[in-house]
């Protein structure tokens, strides 16, 4: 009878300790939450804001002079902001397909037991994140000898290869046995069938994160742009925008030395506008993988 009494202690007191567990670490992931979205907040009230109010008092917590001005600066040009979208989302998808799919084509080369030179080429690609060639002669190759100049393939290519995410994939598909491997080939099937066939179905979580991490360095891209390319049409957004809002600066210096009315450049809301405006598509994108996500990049890394 001591014993179940003892029993029935120790689970309400396990319930308890439980209960209290999850209600302070809900309060720590609302905090963290919170923190997290407000600067987002803060960005979402200032593009709704106008330039006075945010010049005279600051941001707000909500807007204290609503204003579409800089929406309407933002988007003066629809055609122009259509072409910027345009070229970002097929750099984005043809990009990120090709990365995705060499990306886990490689990392499953490399830990694959039956492949002996593994861990010299796995060294190589490390080698890479410790020294480069450098900066000029990076830009003369692409430049004078592969011709990336006005040409799409400078916004795709560069980015196409993170050796963080080979090793990332390398380390996820070294927990898979290599006993599934043998029975495909008992099967009769081919090293391209068992791994689009076996290997990619259950390393969703993986394909996943690597996916998230390349479409949004390139969504994010804006280096590469300014260095390639000189045809305004080819612009992807975050150089368009970044392009349009160092014009308005411009525009408001010579309008302040020339001492002209300003209102009708709205810079600082300008800023928070583009943001919405660049980041709004790419948040839909978190949603439908957040699921692999986490378990993807954990894995990886334990086991990397």
């Amino acid at each position: 009878m001591e014993r179940i009494n003892a029993a029935k202690t120790r689970k309400v007191r396990m319930g308890t300790d439980e209960r209290i567990f999850n209600i302070v670490g809900y309060i720590i992931v609302t905090l963290i939450a919170f923190i997290c979205l407000f600067p987002f907040w803060i960005v979402v009230v200032g593009s709704f804001t106008s330039e006075a109010s945010v010049i005279q008092n600051g941001y707000w917590l909500w807007p204290r002079e609503f204003s579409l001005d800089s929406y309407r600066q933002s988007l003066a040009s629809p055609i122009a902001v259509l072409k910027a979208y345009g070229v970002t989302i097929l750099v984005t998808t043809v990009g990120t397909t090709i990365s995705v799919i060499i990306t886990t084509m490689t990392g499953w080369v490399l830990q694959r037991k039956d492949f002996p030179w593994r861990n010299g080429f796995s060294m190589y690609f490390f080698f890479t994140t410790l020294f480069s060639g450098g900066l000029v002669p990076w830009y003369i190759l692409c430049v004078s000898y592969l011709g990336f100049t006005n040409n799409l393939l400078g916004l795709i290519l560069p980015g196409m290869i993170s050796v963080w995410n080979i090793l990332l994939v390398k380390g996820f598909m070294g927990g898979i046995p290599f006993e599934l491997v043998e029975s495909g080939k008992i099967d009769g099937a081919n090293d391209m069938t068992i791994f689009f066939r076996l290997i990619l179905p259950i390393s969703k979580p993986v394909v996943a994160t690597i996916l998230l991490f390349t479409a949004l360095a390139y969504w994010n891209d804006w280096y590469n742009c300014m260095l390639f390319i000189r045809d305004k049409d080819m612009y992807n957004l975050q150089y368009f925008l970044h392009h349009l809002i160092n014009s308005a600066k411009a525009m408001r210096e010579i309008m302040t030395q020339s001492a002209l009315v300003m209102d009708s450049l709205p810079v600082e809301t300008m800023k928070m506008s583009m943001t919405i405006i660049v980041t709004g598509p790419i948040i839909l994108l978190y949603p439908f993988i957040q699921k692999y996500f986490v378990s993807g990049l954990t894995i990886g890394a334990v086991k990397g």
